[in-house]
């Protein structure tokens, strides 16, 4: 199946939006590390809800693209799971993780990506 960058992160950020996340941000990275191409950025309420959001992320990902991450972490603790797609790369955190780790003021010179227009697929 063939689609685009934009395409997966739109089925990514719709599969999060599912779960009502307290702050969701795209971030295109590209020219700014070799690693990937976009950042998504979703800060959950407790490790259950990281969890949930995770699972929903694997399920639509694996239908939409017939894909697996390449790379998975964090999933045991669940306050920072990390999903690594190649072209995407998904961080799942918990509220007090997320404000310590600051991940879109690290990369605060990416471009900020808007798919609020997605709510669900």
């Amino acid at each position: 199946m063939s689609y685009s960058t934009h395409e997966l992160a739109k089925q990514i950020v719709a599969a999060i939006n599912k779960k009502k996340v307290l702050d969701l941000k795209v971030l295109d990275v590209q020219g700014l590390t070799p690693l990937t191409e976009m950042f998504i950025i979703a800060v959950a309420s407790n490790v259950r809800q990281t969890k949930a959001i995770a699972d929903e992320v694997e399920e639509v990902v694996q239908e939409f693209a017939e894909k697996s991450p390449i790379h998975k972490e964090g999933y045991q603790t669940a306050q920072w799971i990390l999903l690594d797609y190649g072209e995407v790369i998904v961080h799942i955190l918990d509220e007090e993780d997320a404000a310590f780790y600051a991940l879109d003021r690290l990369w605060k010179d990416a471009e900020h990506i808007d798919f609020q227009e997605v709510v669900s697929v």
